[in-house]
């Protein structure tokens, strides 16, 4: 299966891993709607919904950039409005905006926090809320979401435990939506990397060195599209890590996602919220 004449709702994709599961779709000849904020450019980090849509065009999909704010129940409902009015419906639902903050509690104000959780759990679930009624009249909808596999040790919280609990947010929506929309076959499911992407939000959190023990945000549009064109009756509710699926694909060369050429796996930085034993997700 391909995700060719399909119609994707990705949001914050106007950059890193949003933008790349955006044209990998698009190579498939997928139509894109792109709901991010970014409509100027921003003095540190590249692209805007409109270079994004000009990728995906040149990529053989279609393109519609929407300037949308996720908090905002209104914007987000005229850009599902806008998507179903373009391409006649919406098939996936990509919750890829996240905002990320690795500090601890008393150096997270409360404005930092209403950010996290607004995007990033508050938001996944307004979109999930607004677009389920149109991913119903689907042949096959999914809504992929790019959180980790749900893991409770308290080694992931006391760093940074508002940034956790934001991102668990995204991960307990797949977890519920998995068993509520199952009988409207909607496929909900989550994405994580095994090793940090190379993006420019990862770049302004670790600095280059961190850059540059990571992966292209290819491996993670590869894995996605992997998920995507998978019977969504058949899969859900899995917590996926991007190369297990490629692995289970029958892929074993990963060298090409290496951020700076040649870099060994042993080199790679593991991401975050990880389990000990991977292959329980397998």
């Amino acid at each position: 299966m391909s995700l060719k004449g399909k119609t994707l709702f990705i949001t914050g994709g106007s950059r890193g891993i949003g933008l790349a599961i955006a044209v990998r779709a698009a190579r498939d000849g997928a139509n894109v709607a792109i709901a991010a904020k970014t409509a100027e450019p921003h003095p540190k980090l590249p692209g805007t919904i409109y270079t994004a849509a000009e990728d995906i065009e040149n990529a053989g999909g279609k393109a519609l950039p929407i300037v949308c704010d996720i908090r905002d129940e209104a914007q987000v409902q005229a850009a599902v409005d806008k998507t179903v009015e373009t391409f006649g419906g919406i098939d996936v639902l990509v919750n890829n905006a996240s905002a990320i903050s690795l500090t601890g509690t008393l150096a997270t104000d409360m404005k930092r926090y209403d950010l996290m959780n607004g995007i990033n759990a508050r938001g996944t679930y307004l979109c999930g809320r607004l677009c389920i009624p149109h991913l119903k009249k689907s042949s096959n909808p999914h809504i992929l979401t790019l959180s980790p596999p749900l893991d409770f040790r308290p080694r992931w919280f006391a760093p940074h435990v508002a940034y956790s609990i934001a991102k668990y947010g995204m991960s307990l929506c797949t977890l519920g939506w998995a068993e509520e929309l199952k009988r409207d076959g909607i496929a909900a499911n989550s994405l994580w990397p095994r090793t940090t992407i190379a993006t420019a939000a990862i770049t302004m959190v670790g600095g280059d060195a961190i850059t540059k023990m990571s992966r292209t945000p290819e491996i993670m549009a590869d894995a996605a599209q992997v998920i995507l064109s998978k019977p969504s009756r058949e899969f859900t509710g899995r917590y996926c890590i991007d190369e297990l699926v490629l692995r289970a694909e029958g892929q074993t060369d990963f060298s090409a996602y290496a951020a700076v050429p040649g870099t060994p796996d042993s080199a790679l930085a593991p991401d975050l919220f990880l389990p000990d034993d991977l292959s329980a997700l397998a």
